[in-house]
């Protein structure tokens, strides 16, 4: 078995295409996570004029929008409502007024009010105007202070590690579609699928060394992501006098990456095993990906990313500061490994029928 394992951990290193991925994936990383690397607390506010966010919902505290509180979005929404109600609906400034004044006094939530102002005053663009005034542009004191308060709670590192897990985790992801196809690659070859077959090797320590040369791959691969994006995190952070703790990359990595390349490792060796061919795995992974990484409509009726039972993706596309898993997402990952055992355990026997004596 580790006969094997070494074997493909040599063969891969040698291989340019793992190499030639890796600077891809450093690439595409650098051009996602970039941008978290050069937060820092707002020094004066001619810094907030200059940067503008491209697209108001991706509004985010790099372009100065921080959350508002309750009372902070209904003095936002509510003016805008008013000043649609005067300029599109042809209000007066007291008739429009009594309208605010009406749903103030009601406590509604916005779904609430957005359904009274439809059926009463047929006004439908009260779900946007709600949505954008979630955020708003703070001040330099404003902003400063609400970071001050976040870092009170979790250190920079934490923040940075959940938008280091949702983009390393989906490239990674693609990577090994394409990169696990040379583990089987040349076994497959009927000459040599045949004489392996006669080998006195166990199907379990083949099965075994092959799913560990290739996650052994993926873990190397990991932990290069993990040492450039790590120690760039920390330096930043400690630049900008954030707090850092240098582990929260490699604990999320464990969480939400690890299981899934697992996972991907095993769908890749039982494909191979029963097609005698690794080559439709890749299309299987890619529907698979793309099913782990659609989102669905939450409770709030809002779109996001709520995870998916065995899904190979943890996304975390939410702002900064308010990243955080769907509840259950532990115990998805707790079943990923579950089912690569099981599929491991299948591709062995499956090796085994095929077996020459």
């Amino acid at each position: 078995m580790m006969i094997i394992l070494k074997r493909e951990v040599k063969n891969y290193l040698k291989n340019p295409i793992l190499w030639a991925g890796l600077l891809i994936v450093i690439f595409l990383l650098f051009q996602n996570l970039g941008s978290y690397l050069k937060l820092h607390y707002v020094q004066s506010e001619s810094q907030l004029k200059e940067v503008r966010a491209e697209n108001r919902a991706d509004a985010d505290i790099l372009e100065g929008y921080i959350p508002s509180t309750k009372k902070k979005q209904w003095e936002l929404a509510g003016k805008k409502i008013k000043d649609a109600l005067v300029k599109s609906f042809g209000y007066s400034e007291k008739q429009a007024q009594e309208v605010i004044h009406k749903l103030e006094q009601k406590n509604m939530t916005d779904a609430e009010m957005s359904a009274y102002l439809v059926k009463n005053y047929d006004f439908y663009s009260a779900d946007n105007i709600f949505q954008d005034a979630r955020t708003y542009k703070g001040t330099k004191e404003e902003i400063n202070s609400y970071m001050s308060s976040k870092f009170k709670q979790k250190p920079f590192t934490y923040y940075f590690s959940k938008k280091f897990a949702d983009f390393a985790g989906l490239c990674m992801g693609f990577f090994a579609s394409i990169l696990l196809a040379f583990l089987f690659i040349r076994d497959t070859k009927r000459d040599t699928y045949e004489m392996l077959h006669t080998k006195p090797i166990s199907a379990g320590r083949y099965i075994i060394g092959k799913v560990s040369g290739g996650f052994l791959t993926l873990m190397i691969i990991l932990a290069i992501l993990n040492i450039i994006f790590g120690a760039l995190c920390a330096v930043c952070g400690w630049r900008a006098g954030f707090p850092v703790r240098i582990w929260d990359l490699l604990w999320a990595s464990l969480l939400y990456i690890v299981p899934n390349m697992l996972m991907i490792v095993s769908v890749y060796t039982l494909t191979a095993v029963v097609f005698k061919n690794p080559l439709p795995a890749a299309p299987l992974l890619l529907l698979y990906m793309l099913y782990s990484n659609m989102g669905s409509i939450g409770p709030d009726g809002q779109y996001g990313y709520y995870g998916k039972p065995l899904a190979v993706m943890v996304r975390f596309p939410g702002k900064f500061f308010e990243t955080s898993p769907s509840p259950w997402v532990l115990l998805n990952q707790v079943f990923l490994v579950l089912a690569s055992v099981l599929l491991i355990l299948c591709a062995a026997a499956a090796w085994k029928k095929w077996r020459s004596y």
